[in-house]
């Protein structure tokens, strides 16, 4: 014999849905507020709409299974991960804006992340950090021909 529990909607899904449709309607204002001169086909407002349409079809995803009440049931919340990252964002940002550049503020945004998520090797994921950061540099920085932040590690290359 089976249950046919009524399901309740998910009041916490709704504000999430609200704040995905929020980020959406940021993305189309300031979109509308950038002055872009483009004569050719796709220019530089392609991909805000892109993204703001994305958002918007999973906000209305995500508020119709709150609605329905489907969405799965939440994790407890690790507050030392969510410490750990938002640590590592801070680093980055100080890093950067004290001039300690691009290459040892991701790599030490990599580690935290990855401590974060439950690996124990910092010294080595702080290495790892730093070799993608290097490559992602010279991709932009020398490839795209794009400006990074620069620090000392930087100049050298």
């Amino acid at each position: 014999m089976s249950t046919n529990r009524a399901r309740r909607a998910d009041t916490a899904g709704f504000v999430i849905a609200g704040l995905l449709l929020a980020l959406a309607l940021v993305i189309v204002w300031d979109l509308s507020n950038l002055r872009i001169t483009s004569v050719y086909g796709l220019g530089p407002e392609a991909m805000p709409v892109v993204v703001a349409a994305g958002l918007v079809l999973l906000a209305a995803g995500n508020a119709a299974m709150a609605y329905k009440g489907e969405l799965p049931a939440r994790e407890p919340v690790d507050i030392r991960a969510i410490v750990l990252i938002l640590g590592g964002l801070v680093a980055l940002i100080a890093l950067i804006g004290l001039g300690g550049g691009f290459i040892p503020a991701t790599a030490i945004l990599f580690a935290a992340t990855a401590t974060a998520f439950g690996r124990r090797a910092i010294l080595v994921d702080l290495v790892i950090g730093l070799v993608l950061a290097v490559a992602v540099y010279l991709l932009f920085a020398k490839l795209l021909t794009l400006s990074l932040p620069v620090g000392l590690i930087e100049r050298l290359i």
